[in-house]
């Protein structure tokens, strides 16, 4: 049941992703275009996403456990150190440049293109990268 859930909210995100436009680098890429022919939509996805996640995740605190798990993996560290920077500015540049994070480069998958396969093979290789490099197993 938990794998049919995860299935359904990653089909919903997608869908969701595809229809507010965000599958589009030329979209994102027009929202941080800040100097040119700025596209404020991104703007309203991130707004209706805090508008949905704020409530949503202030009453999943209240619960005592999550649905499918037997306690909340939150993080417990507010430190800004090197890696996070470093992370953040990577994550930040390549974004900039393709025009897609993870999500909206997974759910482009669809659609064939070479270039986004290209695209998912090399942020994949990246993540394998980061996670032998960060001292985790």
């Amino acid at each position: 049941m938990k794998s049919v859930c995860v299935l359904l909210m990653g089909l919903v995100f997608g869908f969701g992703l595809a229809v507010s436009g965000m599958t589009d680098p030329a979209k994102v890429q027009g929202f941080l275009d800040l100097a040119g022919h700025w596209d404020p939509t991104l703007a309203f996805v991130m707004g209706g996403g805090l508008l949905v996640n704020i409530p949503a995740y202030w009453l999943t605190r209240r619960r005592g456990q999550p649905v499918f798990e037997n306690k909340f993996y939150l993080p417990t560290r507010k430190d800004v150190d090197a890696r996070l920077l470093i992370g953040a500015a990577a994550f930040g540049i390549g974004w900039g440049l393709a025009g897609y994070c993870p999500g909206p480069a997974l759910a482009s998958l669809s659609s064939g293109l070479p270039a986004i396969a290209g695209f998912c093979v090399a942020m994949l290789a990246g993540m394998f990268v980061a996670d032998k490099t960060a001292g985790y197993t």
